[in-house]
């Protein structure tokens, strides 16, 4: 159960409505600091709708955070927006395997991206290696978006642990055909 109450529309004036436009837990969570839930959605539309950074590694990424962190909730979130972003359940389940350093049919791309998103969520910054092979594949701009993903959900996961965001039901099934390790 969740250390604040979740607030509805109604709760809120006018002008901070809007932030439950898609009335998620989180965001009915955030509702209580409505100036730091709007800020905290302009970071995250940034990254999943500004930034140039492929979608599917971007998930990847978030996932690979969510996974680590043990985060049920936003773990299942982004089971159902990386498969929109075209993250097969193959490449989903390949996150166990490479997390536990074991062989994976993944591309070598992708591979390193998951590696980033371990290194800064385990070792809170990317090693020089990984950084530079980001940046040969991707281009200065698109390994700094991918960098401040993994930064950003990494800062996401431990504000719903600490909330105690629950995961709504219509997200459940997701960790049922994805559970994390205990």
């Amino acid at each position: 159960m969740a250390r604040v109450p979740y607030l509805q529309k109604s709760d809120l004036p006018p002008e901070h409505q809007s932030m439950l436009d898609r009335p998620i837990a989180l965001n009915r969570a955030m509702a209580n600091s409505p100036n730091a839930g709007k800020a905290m959605t302009g970071l995250a539309m940034y990254i999943r709708h500004g930034s140039k950074l492929d979608p599917r590694l971007r998930e990847l990424a978030i996932l690979q955070v969510g996974y680590l962190a043990r985060s049920p909730y936003e773990y299942a979130h982004h089971v159902m927006l990386g498969r929109e972003a075209g993250v097969t359940d193959d490449e989903i389940r390949a996150i166990n395997d490479e997390t536990a350093g074991r062989p994976t049919k993944l591309d070598a791309l992708s591979k390193t991206v998951l590696r980033a998103a371990r290194e800064m969520t385990d070792g809170l910054a990317m090693s020089d290696e990984t950084f530079a092979a980001l940046e040969k594949a991707l281009g200065r701009e698109q390994v700094i978006d991918l960098t401040l993903a993994i930064a950003f959900y990494n800062a996401v996961v431990r504000l719903l642990g600490t909330l105690q965001i629950d995961v709504e039901p219509e997200y459940q099934r997701y960790l049922e055909e994805h559970p994390l390790p205990r």
